[in-house]
């Protein structure tokens, strides 16, 4: 199977459903003429023309109202954020707009708007540009908030939601558009909330999602050489999230580490571990740990950002914990 980059993935998705479906368009800073910030949409502007690759002011409180308005009106826009730092100017529309116009409407209008782009740290860019907000759009009823880790998922994930009726957060890395992976040439979607069994294992459960999971594969293998046997799950959407994936898992291996990037505190890792232990507390044989980025803002100093992100050996002392070595 060939294998292709992130943001080659990203943009296959696009011109497909854009070929398909004469409704979807998208719009964002310098997504046009300058072929993308991190050139995902290379080469659209050249192939669907300026009314469907729609370059914007830099004023995300505007265009991502706009989208919301094109939505409304049959259209099906993708919004592209530079940063998803960004979309904080356009948090209203987002959540006081598009997440709610269904349930205010009664039923009478979808919102089928992707807004995608990449969040969390992406190295020396300090605390204002290097923020995860996975948690914060996955609390608001009414989004669907996608997290892909890999090329294969970023296709198949962002042509679903594309096609769903609901506004989906769309969240990448700008660390993984050079990645490359499997991605088949056929066309294939994947179901949002469904979470992805990486491998299979035995003694504990590793949990995590986007470009964090390079450290879980990571400290799985580590673990594996030394006789651990590490379940890995990918979460892949973390609204809606696949719990019963994840609860079938420690009813198995009995043991639950949790990465994420995000802060602490009502972070994606304290919904999952209360819900585990709700519904499987008897099967634990460990109190459930979870590793996230310090609570702190990001610095700028390369020693100091890993210090605080999280780590292989942070996710391995982790594991030692869980297992009492």
């Amino acid at each position: 199977m060939r294998e292709i980059q992130f943001r080659e993935a990203l943009r296959e998705a696009m011109v497909e459903e854009m070929r398909r479906d004469e409704n979807v368009f998208l719009m964002g800073e310098e997504v046009a003429e300058y072929n993308g910030a991190y050139k995902v949409s290379q080469g659209m502007l050249d192939e669907f023309g300026p009314k469907r690759v729609v370059d914007t002011p830099i004023a995300e409180l505007g265009f991502g109202g706009l989208g919301v308005g094109a939505a409304v009106n049959g259209l099906r826009p993708i919004i592209e954020f530079m940063t998803f730092n960004f979309s904080l100017v356009a948090i209203d529309q987002i959540i006081n707009g598009a997440a709610k116009m269904m349930s205010m409407s009664g039923g009478q209008y979808n919102v089928p708007i992707v807004f995608r782009g990449p969040t969390g740290n992406a190295g020396q860019l300090s605390s204002q540009h290097s923020q995860n907000f996975e948690n914060w759009y996955a609390n608001t009823p009414g989004l669907k908030v996608v997290v892909p880790s890999n090329p294969y998922d970023a296709k198949g994930l962002l042509k679903s939601a594309i096609r769903d009726d609901d506004p989906t957060i769309f969240m990448e890395s700008e660390l993984m558009y050079g990645d490359k992976g499997e991605v088949p040439e056929e066309e294939y979607l994947l179901p949002i909330g469904q979470a992805h069994v990486v491998s299979e294992g035995t003694d504990v459960t590793l949990l995590s999602l986007g470009k964090m999971m390079k450290v879980v594969n990571e400290a799985a293998d580590e673990l594996g050489k030394e006789g651990i046997n590490a379940e890995v799950i990918d979460l892949r959407s973390v609204r809606p999230i696949d719990y019963q994936t994840i609860i079938e898992s420690v009813k198995k291996t009995n043991r639950l580490v949790i990465v994420e990037e995000a802060w602490p505190l009502s972070s994606l890792a304290t919904d999952i571990s209360h819900v585990v232990q709700r519904n499987a507390f008897d099967y634990l044989d460990a109190p459930i740990h979870r590793i996230n980025s310090r609570d702190l803002p990001l610095p700028y100093a390369p020693t100091l950002i890993e210090e605080i992100l999280p780590s292989v050996k942070r996710t391995l002392e982790a594991v030692n914990a869980v297992m009492y070595r």
